[in-house]
């Protein structure tokens, strides 16, 4: 194998059948106890949670290693309610026209509307941007490859991380959310992907009473 970076030994711990087992068992019944609510405390959440969520999402993998993700993580009550009053305002006009039948029908269950309280009562809200290009040392457009799905991947990773240490998140998209990027001040490349208010769930905290589909109904075996 051919290639201009260094290579280091795999650092892999290989366990046994049981172990694994016991692993995946343990790990499935506490993601399976993950639920997004809308209804947050607004008790404060140290910087530090905040920061090792982060982290961890840093470490998924992406296309060509590029690491196309930028999250932005609000605690300012100022900025948080600029963001929550432009956010209604589209999501005003989505609920009145923008949205079809079928959407609307689709988000029902879920008890969505225009009001978006989460934006401020949550103590931070961390918006993810996919950079759609990066730069090279000279100044020159660098292409990223799969920044989406890279981008999705990294969310995936700092979801299960927030449920991990016992705070409860939200993925909100606002439709559209060109405005993140402006009142967040972020460069052009950069595209808001997902908003994820972060927090402690509110004493009254309810969530919809859905079912997950079966195992059956999302695997194939050949």
């Amino acid at each position: 194998m051919s290639s201009s970076l260094p290579f280091v030994p795999l650092a892999f711990e290989r366990l046994t059948p049981d172990v694994s087992l016991a692993r995946a068992r343990a790990h499935y019944a506490h993601v399976d106890r993950r639920r997004t609510t809308r209804h947050f405390s607004t008790d404060a959440v140290p910087r530090e949670l905040i920061e090792l969520a982060i982290r961890s999402a840093g470490t998924a993998p992406s296309g060509a290693h590029q690491q196309p993700w930028t999250f932005v993580a609000v605690s300012d009550a100022a900025l948080k309610r600029q963001m929550r009053e432009a956010a209604e305002t589209e999501e005003r006009a989505f609920y009145a026209g923008r949205a079809t039948p079928e959407w609307l029908e689709a988000l029902a269950p879920l008890g969505t509307d225009e009001h978006k309280p989460h934006l401020t009562d949550a103590p931070w809200v961390v918006v993810l941007f996919r950079q759609s290009y990066g730069y090279f040392p000279d100044g020159q457009k660098r292409t990223h490859f799969y920044a989406q799905e890279s981008c999705g991947i990294a969310a995936g990773f700092f979801i299960s991380a927030i449920h991990d240490m016992g705070l409860v998140c939200l993925t909100h998209t606002p439709s559209p959310m060109g405005f993140l990027g402006e009142l967040l001040q972020r460069p052009t490349n950069e595209k808001a992907m997902l908003v994820m208010p972060v927090g402690y769930p509110a004493a009254d905290a309810a969530v919809p009473d859905l079912t997950r589909k079966p195992l059956e109904a999302i695997a194939v075996w050949k």
